[in-house]
């Protein structure tokens, strides 16, 4: 799905046909963000779109930087935030979500970093063998990489939600398996991670309709 604008819009409408159904699943507005990553990913995806336009000449020079910066916000600085957010707010007691805060506050440190280095520092963006490239000297380091899987799969391990434990353990294997192939392009390669986590995501909503929604107001 990485390797052409047209696979990028095309795969953007699939997840954009799979957040509308997993959308439509949600039974409490504490399940709305985490079910709402199938549509970030779809935007995500048409956003890189634009970027292989750039790169094949078709959009100008300006337009292709803005949305490789664009993707790259919401891949680097964004996601570290929003999925340990989203996993704490579908915890249904209280001392489960507690046990989430110590990501959460992770992925913001995180996320202000990245924000503070994607504006402090120039950002590259360039092809390598049929993926995309996007390098920044403040955000492209090993211990952003590992504070960023921690921030980003420890949440999901540590949730007491059966199902989200196991998107954890398939997330950790794919960004271990593209850091290992394609490190270079990794923030590029994440879009077939995200056609397959929107999956899990929409299958998790669909087959769980008797144990759901928690009892948020009750539980403690």
């Amino acid at each position: 799905m990485c390797f052409s604008a047209t696979a990028n819009f095309v795969g953007s409408a699939a997840l954009g046909v799979i957040g509308v159904v997993t959308i439509r699943e949600v039974k409490h507005r504490r399940e709305l963000l985490f079910a709402s990553f199938p549509i970030l990913f779809a935007i995500h995806q048409f956003t890189e779109g634009f970027v292989w336009l750039g790169l094949d000449g078709v959009l100008s020079p300006k337009v292709t930087h803005n949305a490789g910066a664009a993707f790259v916000l919401f891949a680097q600085g964004l996601l570290p935030f929003l999925l340990p957010l989203g996993v704490l707010l579908m915890e249904p007691t209280a001392r489960r979500r507690r046990r989430m805060m110590p990501f959460v506050v992770l992925g913001t440190a995180l996320t202000l970093y990245m924000l503070w280095g994607l504006t402090a520092y120039p950002l590259q963006v360039y092809a390598m063998d049929h993926s995309i490239v996007y390098s920044n000297v403040a955000t492209n380091l090993t211990w952003v990489a590992v504070l960023y899987v921690i921030a980003t799969c420890g949440s999901l391990f540590f949730s007491g939600i059966r199902e989200l434990i196991a998107f954890g353990a398939a997330n950790l294997t794919i960004l271990l398996v593209v850091m290992a192939v394609k490190r270079y392009a990794f923030t590029s390669v994440w879009c077939a991670y995200a056609a397959i986590a929107s999956l899990i995501i929409c299958s998790y909503f669909r087959k769980n309709q008797t144990g759901r929604p928690f009892s948020y107001a009750e539980a403690m």
